[in-house]
């Protein structure tokens, strides 16, 4: 049986007005006969974090990779309940006047009928939100009992779930409901430190910084323990009340601003107050079931902090943690609910690996597409790539190392990743400053071989692996001040194991970094930078290295590095611009009645920067823009020449790239 599982926005977003933020992070996976061939999120593809389109991109992937047409499937199932998304669409369109109702049903056929021509209404099915949830979690875990718990913020009116197996199918013994969700009460205190949806990761990493007691007694306001592993939250409008009366709104954080140290006592009392609540919630159905495993799925499953503590708290014996476990991991959970369903058996190593997205390609096909990028960067074929790039990284270089197939969910894990020693202190800066721009008291996660993995970090002697970065534990007293630059203030990590088998390049890596400090251990964080979510193909690597202060690229057998002098303003006037379909080249009248010219995101309420103003030269040289036509080809048209004219344009297009509001490439057909 071959079935196609997918989330996402069920309309074409990019031609028709979006339907809500419920829709984020669109993926796709198929199975075939049980067996995972393909898994993406849409936004590796289309280059818009957290996607909230069609993931029309992710579909044709996972149809290309099984080899396979829509006429193929058996079935196309996705996350929602029926019954639910049609309440949803129907109230899209009672605020929309330019949307008519249409049943779920017709709406996705719709859309599949608009992107591939294809008439799929018959084969289409529905899976409940958590079910979805439960499912992706479960049959990967490879348990044959357990308890199985998510919590998210919202879905199909519900917001989690709890339930059991004890060797047959799952029993479900609870549903949470949306006034209980863990991840909205999380997500609406986070206005306070100046954070937004998606910034709920970053919380784990300021807490650490701050006294949990010290707002403590305001957050025990917040919500009630009941018997029975209950819980009730106070409404969101009697917390910001609350808040008020403590002088608290009058000391939130503007984006921007520097955090005071009330900023990092919330944040270490929200990151308490979650884990009391899971704490109670678990500790519960852990007593009346007996299980002695845990599954854990939903958006609350990534609070890694979190997880690492239920794995040392002595709870469990064995804890699985669906790695994609937001809802892009949904995609598979309804994939897999039906399989069940039909009576197909799932192996309980169904997951035992990430790499499951786009291949990089072969060393001829990497070749060729590096050979288009000259003359802004030099190549070198090596012979050992994994001996090249430890050697860098010994020498203290950082680097990108882009291998075999992108990774499934939000984690680089060794194909699409930045690597750098974890050692000096300063290379945690060092890194923020050249690539990611980011907070400088977040962390950076190291990455060990397995057979290494209790040498190095504190995890339970049943534990012989974590694989998949979803876990903050203690690193070893003794090797805190050794691995400098991935030890958290509080002398934890979040640690990846990498095995042999399951990614042998990555791992010969960091064991022959280990042969030249003595130290196999590497800093590994993604390949990106904070605009745009980790790379996916040879062309967004050469763009991410060119826009980044990174060293070298190591991207196959390829070494890849910047030619001395290169000044990329003047240098990527010979690349062609392309306005993504995510975006849009727009005209806006101000208040003052004076025309602004700028690149509109499509992506709605989601947009961190829904308009990027820009000059009417840029507006006219990316409306006149011929396809594989250079852009000083196109500024000579349009008569916008030196010395000024192509200066000026260059270091407009180039913050604009960096930014990526538009995509630059080599003039040659991608």
């Amino acid at each position: 049986m071959l079935i196609l599982g997918w989330h996402g926005n069920p309309r074409l977003l990019e031609s028709q007005p979006e339907t809500g933020i419920a829709y984020h992070d669109a993926a796709a996976v198929i199975l075939h006969d049980g067996a995972l061939v393909a898994a993406i999120e849409d936004e590796r593809l289309n280059r818009a974090k957290h996607s909230t389109y069609f993931p029309k991109r992710a579909i044709s992937f996972c149809l290309r990779e099984a080899r396979a047409t829509l006429g193929d499937l058996d079935v196309i199932i996705t996350d929602s309940n029926e019954e639910f998304l049609d309440q949803a669409l129907s109230r899209s369109a009672a605020r929309d006047p330019r949307l008519s109702f249409q049943n779920s049903r017709q709406v996705i056929a719709a859309s599949f009928q608009h992107e591939f021509g294809v008439d799929v209404s018959r084969k289409l099915r529905f899976c409940n939100h958590h079910v979805a949830h439960l499912c992706g979690t479960w049959y990967p875990s490879g348990f044959s009992d357990g308890l199985i718990i998510c919590f998210d913020g919202s879905g199909d009116g519900a917001s989690g779930l709890i339930a059991h197996c004890d060797g047959g199918r799952p029993r479900i013994l609870r549903e949470l409901p949306e006034e209980a969700s863990l991840g909205h009460f999380y997500l609406r205190q986070l206005f306070f430190l100046g954070y937004k949806h998606f910034d709920e990761y970053k919380v784990m990493g300021l807490a650490p910084y701050g006294n949990a007691a010290v707002y403590e007694p305001l957050f025990q306001k917040f919500y009630q323990l009941e018997a029975e592993g209950r819980f009730t939250l106070l409404p969101e409008f009697d917390r910001l009340l609350l808040m008020s009366k403590a002088g608290l709104t009058a000391e939130a954080r503007r984006k921007g601003q520097p955090f005071t140290q009330a900023h990092k006592d919330f944040a270490a009392t929200l990151q308490a107050t979650l884990e009391r609540i899971v704490r109670h919630v678990v500790t519960h159905f852990r007593k009346t079931t007996g299980a002695r495993r845990l599954c854990l799925s939903g958006g609350v499953a990534h609070n890694c902090t979190m997880n690492g503590n239920l794995l040392r708290s002595g709870l469990f014996e064995q804890i699985y943690v669906q790695p994609a476990a937001h809802d892009a991991g949904n995609a598979l959970g309804a994939a897999i609910s039906f399989a069940q369903e039909s009576g197909e058996s799932i192996r309980g190593d169904l997951v035992s690996h990430l790499y499951l997205g786009t291949h990089i390609g072969s060393a001829d096909e990497i070749g060729r597409r590096l050979e288009s990028w000259r003359p802004l960067i030099e190549i070198e074929r090596v012979a050992d790539a994994p001996q090249v790039a430890a050697g860098l990284l010994a020498a203290g270089s950082v680097i990108a190392w882009v291998q075999g197939r992108s990774e499934f969910g939000p984690r680089a894990l060794g194909n699409r990743s930045i690597l750098a020693d974890p050692r000096p202190a300063e290379n945690k800066h060092i890194v923020n400053a050249m690539v990611k721009k980011r907070e400088d008291y977040r962390p950076f996660a190291p990455a060990v071989p397995q057979e290494h993995l209790h040498d190095y970090f504190e995890v339970p002697a049943s534990v012989r692996a974590l694989p998949f970065m979803v876990m903050v534990v203690p690193v070893r007293s003794e090797a805190r001040e050794l691995l400098a630059a991935v030890t958290h203030v509080d002398g934890t990590a979040r640690v990846q194991s990498v095995s042999r088998s399951d990614n042998p390049g990555f791992h010969a890596v960091i064991k022959a970094f280990g042969r030249l400090t003595g130290v196999p251990v590497v800093l590994n964080t993604s390949f990106n930078n904070n605009a745009e979510p980790i790379v996916d193909s040879v062309d967004d690597s050469v763009t991410t290295f060119l826009t980044t202060g990174i060293h070298a690229l190591v991207i196959g057998d390829w070494l890849v590095r910047k030619p001395p002098g290169l000044i990329l303003s003047d240098a990527l006037l010979n690349l062609v611009p392309h306005v993504p379909s995510t975006q849009q080249l727009t005209r806006l009248v101000s208040r003052d009645q004076k025309l602004i010219y700028g690149v509109e995101s499509l992506a709605g309420r989601l947009a961190v920067d829904p308009v990027t103003p820009i000059s009417r030269n840029v507006f006219d040289v990316l409306l006149h823009t011929e396809v594989s036509t250079p852009l000083r080809d196109t500024c000579h048209r349009l008569g916008l020449e030196e010395p000024t004219g192509l200066t000026c344009l260059g270091t407009e297009l180039l913050e604009l790239w960096s930014a990526r509001k538009i995509r630059l490439l080599p003039a040659v057909a991608p």
